[in-house]
């Protein structure tokens, strides 16, 4: 399980297993939070393509779905 820090989502970088699209590395290029500092929005942008995906961002401490950082 990756350890995740909702205020430190912006820009960081993962790695989707398997890949989206045939695209693998992405960016989290917007977090979009609620009154209380909740998330309720996240986006990531392919590397390589500039697509962009919204994402439910407890997904990514899945391990079995994503990677932090570039692998």
């Amino acid at each position: 399980m990756n350890k995740l820090n909702p205020k430190k989502l912006l820009n960081s970088k993962w790695t989707a297993t398997p890949a989206i699209n045939k695209e693998k590395h992405f960016i989290i290029v917007e977090v979009e939070y609620d009154e209380e500092g909740n998330v309720i929005e996240c986006i990531t942008e392919s590397v390589f393509s500039k697509n962009q995906y919204p994402i439910i961002w407890r997904d990514l401490k899945d391990t079995q779905k994503w990677q932090q950082g570039w692998k």
